[in-house]
């Protein structure tokens, strides 16, 4: 019965679904997301059930995005393969810097999002999910990529509260969460503070996000549930989901979007791998562009 009570909840914003959903972001009025083993970047502009818009097709892992301008186009920073770069979606991508393009280890980007600066965020992981293998890297609005982090296992997040001065990053692999002071001018980050940790039974923090009032809302995947984390650490409110791959969260439109994943279920349910919506009251800033400042006494955007 309560599983029935779950699933009715939600509704499903689009026909298809996904081995690997990820990446939801709020901006321009729409639900942005990505399949991150196709290397697609998909959008839906409501919960109609219908098929999504196609925006890009990278042909390789795409693990995050954020919009930029690529010259006078608007375009995308996409966090995808071995690295980090800029394209409108018509011709061929202007790779920043390939990272994880290393003769040892076959690597691949993961999640990221932009800072309040207009600084892009992003993590690197083995494929394999090798301990230790992964990074964290800056892009700076000129351009230039800067390893901030190193010796992770699954980086996902990282999320920033709107002044810039806290940042989140989660490590799924190892189920925890650690928060940093960053300068919001310069971006260097301050020493690690463990923030949360969750066991394997909990589900492991993927995907995450920090509402209008400083929250942290965090995908458990596995857990088939969003925890909502207060700026202390008090567990504030717990979201269940009808599937238990629960990778990332976005809020807009009075509504919550959750992405969830196919990815090595055995017997999926409907709804699993779906890109779902609930109502909800929860507001949160939409997705920062890269290279654009937002004051930090600017308020958010409902």
């Amino acid at each position: 019965m309560r599983a029935a009570r779950v699933a009715r909840r939600w509704r499903p914003c689009v026909a298809d679904r996904y081995q690997l959903a990820e990446g939801a972001r709020w901006f321009d009025g729409r639900l942005f997301f990505v399949d991150l083993l196709r290397g697609d970047l998909y959008s839906c502009r409501e919960s109609s059930g219908g098929r999504p818009e196609q925006v890009l097709g990278l042909g390789v892992p795409l693990g995050a995005v954020a919009p930029a301008a690529v010259g006078r186009r608007r375009g995308w920073i996409v966090a995808a393969g071995v690295g980090i770069a800029l394209t409108d979606g018509r011709g061929a991508p202007e790779w920043l810097a390939r990272p994880g393009d290393r003769a040892d280890r076959a690597m691949r980007m993961n999640d990221g999002v932009c800072d309040p600066a207009g600084r892009f965020w992003a993590g690197s992981m083995e494929v394999h999910a090798a301990r230790d293998a992964g990074s964290l890297y800056r892009t700076d609005p000129d351009g230039t990529v800067h390893e901030v982090l190193d010796r992770l296992t699954v980086p996902n997040g990282p999320a920033f509260t709107a002044d810039g001065r806290l940042m989140y990053l989660a490590d799924s692999a190892r189920g925890t969460i650690t928060r940093y002071a960053a300068d919001p001018v310069t971006g260097a980050l301050g020493p690690p503070e463990p923030f949360a940790e969750f066991t394997l039974a909990e589900g492991r923090p993927d995907g995450m996000t920090v509402d209008d009032h400083g929250n942290l809302w965090v995908a458990l995947w596995g857990g088939g549930r969003v925890l909502c984390l207060g700026p202390d650490g008090r567990r504030l409110r717990t979201v269940r989901l009808p599937t238990p791959h629960v990778s990332s969260i976005a809020f807009g439109g009075g509504r919550m979007y959750v992405t969830t994943a196919l990815h090595r279920l055995e017997r999926p349910g409907l709804l699993d791998g779906a890109v779902l919506a609930s109502a909800t009251a929860v507001t949160a800033p939409p997705a920062l562009p890269f290279g654009a400042t937002r004051p930090a006494h600017a308020p958010a955007e409902p």
